[in-house]
């Protein structure tokens, strides 16, 4: 590898934050959705979208340099990426996850994050979920945004594990129902109960009853952190949990699923998990890193500790795999 190969790599990290801006903006415009409906000369693009034409076209070079555009003859087009995941109404479509949670949520906290290392932030610089979700319009944002980014990996966890014989589920800070809604449909027999902030749990109600699993969907309004769970479980499952949380509350939360669970039961850990040897993936580092400017107490979950947490909490047949290739994995453990 030359120096100048190695200067461009240590480029493309820098020029990220970049990279990163272009794609929240071309998603608040709806440049990917114009584009869903084929190829575009940039003044029909810029009439769609609203904006200055010689504005878009520096954006349009940008998404084009990225990957997430091509230019073709008829103007512009969306990569094959772009079309299954960022067009407004796709299968795959988890771009509002994008644009709301993590462009107007998330992001901006990564300002912080060179004092949130040394642990130089003031207590207000620094919060928790449940302070966050206490504001409506903060938790309505964050978990509509959420619901959209968690059907995908709801998805992929019903057809990685059989429920077929549970009867009750335990989603601990379920959000707006993704993952109960999800297992629900793929397992007839499954009831699930859900515990999260009020102002959250209110907002998962009306997407349950919209499903049409009012019935078999239940919500536990309170921090899942401090509330009593209901006894008797045949699986428990904690997504996204472990990241959003203080390292010390780990071992009580396994404890606690330990003791809630029948013999026999499964709990189910899904979360940005990287490699014990801490080499990535890179995806999931990232995240774990912004995670540290919202909690700077939170831990940096690898698979190793994970396991070993598990089993000392009395887990057997422990195993630790990938769920969405490069960005989260999927803990079992059986009581």
């Amino acid at each position: 590898m030359t120096v100048l190969t190695e200067a461009e790599e240590i480029s493309d990290i820098a020029f990220g934050y970049m990279g990163s801006k272009a794609l929240f903006a071309a998603l608040e415009f709806g440049v990917f959705s114009a584009l869903g409906e084929g190829p575009l000369r940039l003044g029909t693009l810029a009439a769609r979208t609203g904006l200055p034409r010689e504005r878009l076209r520096t954006l349009m070079s940008a998404l084009t340099a990225l990957g997430l555009t091509e230019a073709v003859e008829e103007g512009f087009a969306n990569s094959p990426a772009a079309e299954a995941f960022l067009v407004k109404g796709a299968k795959y479509d988890f771009g509002d996850y994008l644009r709301l949670q993590v462009g107007r949520q998330m992001y901006p906290l990564m300002d912080q994050i060179e004092k949130a290392l040394p642990g130089e932030l003031t207590e207000d610089e620094t919060a928790s979920y449940a302070d966050w979700f206490s504001d409506p319009d903060e938790a309505r944002l964050y978990s509509e945004s959420q619901h959209a980014g968690s059907l995908g990996p709801a998805r992929g966890l019903a057809k990685r594990i059989d429920l077929s014989g549970a009867r009750s589920l335990l989603d601990v800070g379920g959000g707006t129902g993704a993952f109960a809604i999800t297992l629900c449909k793929a397992f007839p027999d499954l009831h699930v109960t859900v515990i999260d902030f009020p102002n959250v749990a209110r907002l998962g109600e009306a997407y349950v009853a919209d499903a049409g699993l009012s019935g078999r969907i239940t919500y536990q309004h309170g921090n899942a952190l401090e509330a009593e769970w209901p006894e008797g479980m045949d699986a428990i499952l904690m997504s996204y949990l472990f990241s959003g949380v203080p390292d010390h509350t780990h071992e009580g939360l396994l404890t606690k699923a330990y003791n809630r669970l029948t013999p026999g039961g499964r709990v189910l850990i899904h979360d940005f998990i990287v490699d014990a040897d801490l080499t990535g993936p890179k995806n999931t580092a990232l995240w774990q890193l912004q995670h540290t400017a919202f909690t700077p107490e939170a831990r940096s979950l690898d698979d190793a500790w994970l396991a070993g947490a598990m089993g000392g909490a009395g887990f057997g047949d422990v195993e630790v795999t990938p769920l969405i290739p490069g960005m989260t994995k999927l803990a079992l453990g059986v009581r």
